[in-house]
């Protein structure tokens, strides 16, 4: 065998190179159907909102002082030992919370109640999967 003809010849780096990419294909192929058929798709979107409150009993306040813009319709104040504040329909008490919450608003501004005593639970409701998180929590 020639010296020459051997440094030249590079017919085998295109199959190598070939099946090499077809198998990172498949292996990246193969991840991402996991990833769906498994549901962790879902879960990275059912994350819950970012949000900090603080809770005065002597007020009959819950005010949010921080975080993301909530939406009213998938927030409900949970009162152990008292009132339910959410949607319409959705609690045992007459009070409704805000339409849009963001810093400042007082959760219970339209009615509820709660004391010293009682357990507080702001809870949020995925409005699309129906998970909930409870995002705020306040213990008397």
């Amino acid at each position: 065998m020639k010296l020459k003809q051997l440094l030249n010849d590079d017919d085998a780096v295109s199959p190598v190179i070939g099946v090499i990419l077809m198998v990172a294909i498949t292996v990246i192929l193969a991840a991402v159907i996991a990833t769906f058929v498994l549901g962790l798709g879902d879960a990275v979107s059912n994350n819950a909102p970012q949000a900090s409150f603080e809770f005065n009993a002597n007020n009959d306040e819950i005010i949010m002082t921080g975080g993301d813009e909530l939406d009213g319709s998938s927030i409900k104040v949970e009162v152990e030992g008292g009132d339910t504040v959410g949607p319409t329909g959705s609690g045992t008490g007459t009070a409704e919370v805000p339409t849009t919450i963001t810093a400042g608003t007082n959760l219970l501004a339209n009615g509820g109640t709660f004391g010293e005593g009682d357990t507080v639970r702001v809870i949020w409701t995925n409005p699309s999967g129906g998970n909930t998180a409870v995002i705020g929590s306040y213990n008397a």
